[in-house]
């Protein structure tokens, strides 16, 4: 059977530690806990599920961190979290199988990780991440921020999940500073991490920046393809939030030039013309949405409701504007398959029990 070291890095989280902790703890040989920092209880805590807690410089480079905690294990794989993770009941007997029949040749175990959610609590955005790795100095961890260890070696995926399930707010400014102090000390940005800039970029409404990364990104010969579709994602909303509305609808259309369409590059297309009134072309993209194959083991970024949900409910929208009730209300039923809980489709529903009642 595979023995499994919990290798995680913590800061100030007293709030999140004991609940990842108790969820995993009883599944896994070893736990070393790595603090960079703390002030508040989290030493304290970690020290009552091991006697193998660190402390160890924090140098604005998690990479640096992580390696550190694979440094110390001693079992045959090496398992991250990070304090706000949880593997929930519902996985722990998968995980314990896995461990029993894991083949002695796998180096990589990539795990569904569930960093979402919606209003059931019911996962809406998820992704593949290595979990499980081959406890050998080959496999080390790369990037100061949204670091990442290299695929290698005999790989296999399982659904196993793990969900971040934060219930406080990190430092929104801590990754964009990092990025910004490796610039500043004329470090280099590799192609995943100038992607990752870009975003951060983004998501601080640094729109003219966060496109020129981007662009040099996309312009790059080097990069991942997903990163590259995903990049066109990112930059047609920069371009949006500064008017260039035609440009991001050209971007959004460029992510096909990597690889098929994406259902969640469909739906976006298809909000573009929605927002714009032209309902036949956006009922077109919403249907391309919906015949697009569910991508069940993809290492990108997957919005499980882009294949159904969404287009369901936006097709919903696109037919009562164009006076077709009947289909409108159909499409309505079909989100509601998906999701009866969702307040828009109960919304809608009520909507269209009014209209009858008229």
């Amino acid at each position: 059977m595979a023995t499994i070291s919990l290798c995680m890095i913590v800061k100030n989280e007293e709030m999140h530690l004991a609940r990842c902790l108790d969820s995993v703890a009883k599944l896994v040989e070893e736990i070393i806990i790595v603090d960079t920092g703390s002030t508040d209880r989290t030493m304290g805590i970690a020290s009552a599920y091991t006697p193998k807690v660190y402390s160890y410089p924090w140098k604005d480079d998690f990479s640096d961190a992580r390696n550190y905690s694979f440094s110390k294990a001693t079992m045959d794989y090496c398992m991250w979290m990070d304090a706000d993770d949880i593997l929930e009941e519902t996985q722990r007997e998968q995980f314990l199988q896995l461990k029993q029949s894991l083949p002695p040749d796998v180096d990589m175990v990539m795990m569904r990780y569930h960093t979402a959610f919606d209003e059931a609590g019911m996962p809406s955005f998820s992704y593949f991440r290595e979990r499980w790795i081959r406890n050998c100095p080959r496999y080390r961890w790369v990037g100061a921020v949204h670091e990442v260890i290299p695929p290698g070696g005999s790989m296999i995926y399982s659904d196993i999940a793990v969900c971040h399930r934060k219930m406080k707010a990190g430092d929104p400014d801590r990754n964009l500073n990092i990025y910004r102090k490796m610039i500043e000390e004329g470090r280099h940005l590799e192609p995943r991490q100038q992607y990752y800039y870009g975003r951060e970029l983004y998501d601080h409404g640094q729109y003219e920046e966060a496109v020129s990364v981007l662009e040099q990104f996309l312009l790059s010969p080097e990069g991942w393809v997903e990163n590259k579709i995903e990049a066109c994602s990112v930059c047609a909303g920069c371009y949006g939030r500064l008017g260039q509305e035609q440009t991001a609808l050209l971007t959004l259309l460029r992510s096909m030039s990597y690889d098929l369409p994406r259902a969640e590059l469909c739906c976006e297309i298809g909000k573009f013309f929605l927002e714009h009134g032209n309902y036949p072309y956006a009922v077109y993209w919403y249907e391309t949405a919906l015949n697009r194959p569910k991508r069940a083991y993809s290492d990108g970024f997957v919005l499980p409701d882009c294949y159904d949900y969404v287009p369901f409910l936006q097709l919903c929208v696109c037919y009562d504007r164009m006076g077709d009730r009947q289909k409108a209300e159909e499409y309505n039923e079909k989100a509601g398959v998906c999701k009866p809980y969702s307040k828009a489709y109960l919304y809608n529903k009520q909507y269209f029990d009014g209209l009858r009642s008229c």
